[in-house]
């Protein structure tokens, strides 16, 4: 198991460093074209809601990317300094009723595109697992 952590500034440029972080690390573990786009949009999708709604766009705090792989598996864990949230009360975005509402697209794309997501700290930190990422 290899690990690693990069300190993500609480700023949208951010955005920019993990996608470039996220292409290098997917070609250097050779992550298949079938995964790479499905791990890019769920991480950055976490990531952009830990700037948003975690640490509410405050620029003194930080958030952490760790990643590791385990075998055939990819993990990231996106934590950030903000108070949580109900992971589990958010509104579903496919609904008709909801359709206008900002919320809830970002976990409901992270839950389709990852294998599986955790919730941990009340929602303060999130772990999104890619099974089978390389082209065996």
């Amino acid at each position: 198991m290899s690990t690693d952590s990069i300190k993500i500034p609480t700023h949208i440029n951010s955005l920019s460093i993990v996608e470039k972080h996220i292409d290098s690390l997917c070609k250097n573990l050779s992550v298949a074209d079938r995964c790479y786009g499905n791990v890019l949009i769920a991480v950055t999708e976490a990531v952009n809601n830990a700037i948003v709604h975690g640490n509410k766009n405050d620029e003194s705090k930080e958030i952490i990317l760790n990643y590791y792989t385990e075998e055939k598996s990819l993990f990231f864990q996106i934590k950030d300094e903000g108070n949580g949230f109900d992971h589990e009360s958010l509104p579903d975005p496919t609904d008709p009723k909801n359709i206008e509402k900002l919320h809830g697209r970002g976990v409901f794309l992270m839950k389709n595109l990852a294998d599986n997501v955790e919730f941990e700290e009340n929602g303060k930190s999130v772990t999104l697992s890619f099974h089978n990422f390389d082209n065996d």
